[in-house]
This record gives C-alpha cells, sequence and structure tokens, in this order.
C-alpha cells in the first residue's frame, strides 16, 4: 500500500524517476541519488513499511533474500574491495526517508567518500553486565 506523501512510493508509482538496478514483485533497488560511492544502491520493499520496527516479517524476508543477489552484481560490475550495508530507522538514526530502504554501499579504499567511524565502548561493560544486556534482549523477543 503506498503512502502519498513518501517519495519512494512515488518512486515505485513512477511518479518520480529512477535508476533502476533490479524489480520483482516484492522488492525494488535503484541507485541513490547522493551517489556516496559509484554504484551506491538502496533496496526497498514494494510494500510501504516506515522502518525495520514496522516491517512484517514477511516483508523483510523478501527484502532481505535479494540483498546479495544485488551486491554481488555491485561487487562483479565494479570490483569495491568492500561493502557497507546500512540501514537507519528514525530520524535520530538519521532515517531521511521514512519507507524502510537498506543502504549498499560500495567501498574502494579509506578515502573513497564514506566513513563509519564511531566511538567503541569496550571497556564500559563488564562481562557480567554484557550478559545482562543480553538476558534482557532475548527475554523481549517474541518466541
Amino acid at each position: 500500500m503506498a503512502h502519498e506523501d513518501c517519495i519512494f512510493c512515488k518512486i515505485l508509482n513512477g511518479d518520480i524517476p529512477s535508476a533502476k538496478v533490479y524489480e520483482d514483485e516484492h522488492v525494488y533497488a535503484f541507485l541513490d541519488i547522493s551517489q556516496v560511492t559509484k554504484g551506491h544502491t538502496l533496496v526497498i520493499p514494494k510494500q510501504h513499511t516506515k522502518n525495520i520496527y514496522e516491517t512484517p516479517p514477511e516483508v523483510a524476508k523478501e527484502l532481505f533474500a535479494r540483498i546479495p543477489q544485488i551486491a554481488n552484481a555491485i561487487k562483479n560490475v565494479y570490483k569495491p574491495v568492500g561493502m557497507n550495508l546500512l540501514n537507519n530507522n528514525e530520524a535520530p538514526a538519521d532515517q531521511s526517508v521514512f519507507h524502510l530502504h537498506i543502504h549498499i554501499i560500495p567501498r574502494y579504499g579509506e578515502d573513497d567518500g564514506y566513513s563509519s567511524n564511531w566511538t567503541v565502548h569496550a571497556d564500559d561493560y563488564t562481562s557480567g553486565e554484557l550478559q545482562k544486556i543480553a538476558e534482557e534482549i532475548h527475554s523481549a523477543i517474541e518466541q
């Protein structure tokens, strides 16, 4: 179900042009207009879903099943030395289009224009604290 104010739904409807990389009945992939690196591709479900939190399992299954095929096509064509997969959820995590999308960002070296540096807090938690965090998350997972 499309949302009329969603730019990705407008792309899916053909109202806004895109550089299509892949399409089937569940998924659409197209080049990000920002091209952080050459071949930077967005993969979206055709069913509108705001973010990973609101995504039904069957939509996620179809979306993530296509990622290796698209990533390998980029790898075979452009020969990157690595690749980042990125998904942002909610504005504080830098989500700017509120239609679930996975960024496939080919990497061509340290100075290719993309950085995923973050502060590591390895010494901030004891093994007991890590175990407690893991148990809290585990207990919240619906079995």
